[in-house]
């Protein structure tokens, strides 16, 4: 874990000091700044599962077919998750970062120098301004990783223990979100005319990270974003917000941004890196970022569900024919992030590069 002397300023530390310009490491570049513009009259789906319940089985593989071919986002209601452990793990991520002082979070401070370690920190993606000699620009954020699955890296004494219950809303939120996550992944390869473990089956054995995001109110939203434009790497990532806007997702039909309005018993399916392959591109994974906001902090929890280092992902063979030839290369997925962390998200790009010549 990292020490309170290699990364002891924290986001939020710097917006509760009442500075009124941002440092300069948070600066976007130009071409990545949010620009302004009038609410659009665009919103992504949500989708009733009804439970799951079969009757309704062929309705919702259709609603989540044309989302995935739409967006590679949507959210679900009626999925099993109990709203009341929603609102559980919004309070003990919430209490964690608002009454918790900066000593106790720093207990729990993740190792800086390595890419996605598990504890407090606030350097996950560090984008670089290539037209400013490849200055790294930092996200105005503070994280808590957890590592929660395959059971063999949860540890819930690297997680905090106020309040009280933090622990076990965590490991019950785990496994919750794991469940949900395979039947989300059965009824988009349904939608494919595929096997319903199909896309499970490719990515193998989920090893599930819960990510809790705190976006403090920021002096210069117009300069700045939370968290960098970027498509996650893994399989599928399930995210529930606060009641606070500001998670934006890319409307495929246009290329603009679209603000993610926060429904609170509803969960946020994502489709990532991964996914995109194996469905060999006829779902694409989500490119998304956050911005900030003047006024108001924002909490949101991503559980993101992604293959072993050691997998090797390919596109579905049933999707793969004469007319419709493989459009990906083959990838050990533990290069694949590897490349993502070196190289940086921007965007698509790493997945771009895996593209093969038609």
């Amino acid at each position: 874990m990292e020490t309170a002397t290699t990364e002891s300023i924290r986001v939020q530390s710097l917006s509760q000091s009442g500075l009124s310009h941002v440092p300069p490491q948070f600066i976007q570049p130009l071409h990545t700044r949010p620009i302004p513009n009038n609410p659009s009259s665009t919103t992504i789906p949500i989708i009733d599962l009804f439970g799951f319940d079969p009757i309704h089985r062929n309705s919702t593989r259709d609603s989540i077919a044309r989302a995935c071919n739409e967006w590679g986002a949507f959210y679900v209601t009626n999925h099993g998750v109990p709203v009341t452990l929603l609102d559980d793990i919004r309070r003990v991520g919430s209490t964690f970062f608002n009454d918790c002082s900066m000593p106790v979070k720093l207990r729990y401070a993740c190792n800086s120098g390595a890419a996605a370690t598990e504890g407090y920190g606030s350097r996950m993606l560090v984008s670089s301004d290539e037209q400013n000699d490849g200055v790294q620009v930092l996200d105005w954020r503070d994280y808590f990783d957890h590592h929660t699955l395959p059971l063999s890296r949860r540890n819930p004494n690297n997680w905090p223990d106020f309040p009280s219950d933090y622990r076990k809303t965590v490991a019950n939120y785990s496994d919750e979100m794991n469940v949900l996550a395979k039947k989300l992944l059965a009824l988009i390869s349904e939608s494919l005319g595929l096997n319903p473990s199909c896309i499970e089956d490719s990515v193998g054995e989920f090893y599930q990270n819960i990510t809790m995001s705190y976006y403090p109110p920021c002096p210069e939203p117009e300069l700045t974003l939370g968290l960098q434009s970027h498509s996650d790497m893994g399989a599928i990532t399930l995210l529930i917000q606060d009641d606070v806007s500001g998670l934006q997702v890319v409307n495929n039909s246009d290329g603009g941004w679209v603000i993610v309005k926060p429904v609170s018993d509803a969960v946020l399916v994502i489709l990532a890196d991964q996914t995109e392959i194996i469905t060999n591109g006829k779902y694409r994974s989500c490119e998304h970022r956050a911005i900030t906001n003047p006024d108001r902090a924002r909490f949101s929890v991503a559980t993101f569900h992604d293959p072993a280092k050691t997998a090797k992902i390919s596109p579905a063979s049933d999707l793969i024919n004469e007319l419709s030839p493989a459009k990906y290369q083959d990838v050990v997925y533990g290069d694949y992030v590897l490349s993502w962390y070196t190289k940086g998200p921007e965007g698509k790009r790493n997945l771009d590069a895996l593209v093969l010549e038609s």
